[in-house]
């Protein structure tokens, strides 16, 4: 089920709007009060807050059952918000309304980011919604692009901040709350990883780290699973995927599993996909992806509020797509995230942190893990080890990486804006900045698909996953020089051992070389006479010289090409 509601702040509905277009819209009132009306589709799960509020979407107790009784909500003295993050988890939005006729609204975003939530408020007048469409088609907002925030996201690639690409439409980020009062208007984080990493928080060792972890997988997903019933379980034949899939043998929900198939050696993951499949006496079917599939322009869900949707995940998406309609469902299950959530981290930073928490024989292991992990010397991973101990004793720690290329001058004038994630409080380790930095960036993708009508589930974003896994020492992840070690050892015997002992794994890299290649010519005639340049955000002599370019084999340097027609083609669709 896809959640879908249209928040009125301000007290009555618009006079330009009649209550009869939003009925018309699909949506209907789900809870009002004297300042607020909040309308949504029939199949999305609410439940009110006994009083003063509501929670839309799914909501579950921290064994995994669905919360539908209002009385079991309540408002402790910490608060609404602190009770719900503490007690609760899922994917929704929460909405309180304060004491008084005129006393303030607070809406909570849960820290997986389930339901996305947008919002245009300026003293005390606007709209938040989960799909920026419902406002534009009920005549509440007309799109505009910001500039602004689209060349912010060339200059900083999968950061997401609260500007999203449409003027005046700011996004509530995961884990923050945004409070509306007549006046004014503000935001602040209520949770935070930050909270997960630290001293008193840390797993003592790895054992219990991985009991954490398998339990608060298991109750996810098979949680979501009795919610959804029927759906499609996306084998990618790595770790994280078979995971997800394994944690729902017993489960009564009508499952099928897929794997994408692509014209290129080395992407063909099904040998592997099988082995979960055939341990749990299921199908697997073959969801091909062509070179005919991928589109430099193609239309994207009048929903998307940023440009995030490129070229591979309109094809992938697509065959999908396709996948659902044959099998009358439009909701898939991921493992999207598990590199980020179990920690594949690619610095020496683990082995300093467990110099910096544990000392030097911890240190050692560290290092010699190091050198394992990416086959290199011991010595090589001491190297790299006190030369990442050094920035840090000079303070230098790791900024979200800009990248120039192709830009404008014009383009690199405006400031870096911040997300609330990135400001790492005294002492902490730069693995842990290092592991929150890439949880960052997994939300940008958290909505990324080609059709308004497909649900993807990412149970391994879920809070209670991220917070088990965030209380694990980035050293503890590369035990024995196994990247993600702790979910491999939490998984023996539940997910197929030739999985858990892979190091490698089929990647999109031939396919994505070979598609720039065989759409050059459309990619130049897309950018060089697109709205970008237009707008005067590209350099068109660079361009020039990189679309001659040959590059190297293995360079991945062309993908900066596509992340521009990503954001061009966005703007397109905008118009």
């Amino acid at each position: 089920m896809n959640v879908r509601f249209l928040l009125l702040v301000g007290g009555n509905i618009p006079l330009a709007l009649r209550e009869e277009d939003i009925l018309d819209a699909g949506l209907r009132r789900t809870f009002s009060h004297s300042s607020v009306s909040l309308w949504s589709t029939p199949e999305t799960p609410t439940v009110e807050i006994s009083g003063h509020g509501i929670v839309v979407g799914l909501l579950f107790d921290a064994s995994g059952r669905p919360v539908t009784d209002p009385g079991s909500l309540r408002n402790t003295a910490d608060g609404l918000n602190r009770h719900l993050l503490r007690d609760y988890w899922g994917e929704y939005v929460a909405v309180s309304i304060g004491s008084g006729d005129r006393g303030p609204m607070t809406l909570l975003r849960d820290p997986s980011g389930g339901v996305p939530c947008m919002y245009a408020v300026s003293n005390g007048q606007g709209f938040v919604t989960s799909d920026i469409s419902l406002a534009v088609d009920l005549g509440l907002y007309r799109r505009q692009v910001d500039w602004h925030s689209i060349v912010h996201g060339l200059r900083f690639p999968y950061r997401r901040t609260e500007r999203t690409g449409l003027l005046d439409v700011h996004e509530l980020l995961p884990g923050c709350a945004l409070e509306i009062g007549s006046s004014r208007t503000s935001v602040h984080t209520e949770w935070s990883p930050w909270s997960f990493v630290q001293d008193d928080a840390r797993h003592p060792d790895p054992e219990s780290a991985g009991d954490h972890i398998r339990d608060a997988v298991s109750i996810v997903v098979n949680a979501y699973a009795a919610a959804d019933d029927r759906f499609v379980v996306q084998l990618s034949g790595g770790l994280d995927s078979s995971i997800v899939a394994s944690c729902l043998r017993g489960t009564s929900a009508q499952l099928l599993f897929g794997s994408l198939v692509m014209p290129v050696a080395g992407t063909d993951e099904r040998p592997y996909a099988r082995l979960v499949t055939e341990s749990m006496d299921r199908d697997l079917l073959s969801v091909p992806v062509g070179f005919e599939d991928v589109r430099i322009d193609f239309p994207v869900p009048p929903s998307s509020a940023v440009p995030a949707t490129g070229m591979l995940q309109h094809a992938t998406s697509t065959a999908w797509d396709s996948v659902g309609a044959a099998n009358n469902t439009g909701t898939f299950y991921t493992g999207g995230g598990g590199d980020s959530i179990f920690c594949y981290l690619q610095t020496a930073a683990p082995a300093v942190d467990a110099y910096l928490e544990r000392g030097m024989v911890t240190t050692a292991i560290a290092v010699r893990d190091l050198s394992t992990l990416h086959g290199c010397t011991v010595w090589k991973a001491g190297r790299l080890t006190r030369k990442k101990l050094g920035m840090v004793r000079r303070g230098v720690r790791r900024g979200w990486k800009e990248d120039r290329t192709l830009l404008s001058t014009q383009a690199l004038e405006g400031p870096e804006l911040a997300h609330p994630w990135l400001d790492p409080p005294p002492r902490s380790l730069p693995g842990d900045c290092e592991k929150i930095h890439d949880l960052i960036g997994t939300q940008l993708y958290m909505h990324a698909t080609a059709s308004p009508r497909r649900r993807v589930r990412r149970p391994l974003l879920s809070q209670p996953v991220m917070e088990a896994c965030l209380k694990v020492p980035t050293w503890m992840w590369i035990a024995g020089g196994r990247d993600r070690a702790v979910a491999r050892d939490a998984f023996k015997g539940t997910v197929p051992s030739a999985i858990l002992a892979r190091r490698s794994k089929g990647s999109y890299a031939g396919y994505l070389a070979t598609a720039y290649a065989r759409n050059k010519a459309e990619i130049r005639e897309f950018l060089m006479g697109g709205e970008l340049r237009a707008a005067g955000l590209l350099d068109p002599h660079a361009m020039s010289e990189f679309l001659a370019s040959e590059f190297a084999p293995r360079s991945m340097a062309f993908v900066r090409a596509f992340d521009l027609c990503t954001a061009e083609n966005w703007v397109r669709n905008q118009a």
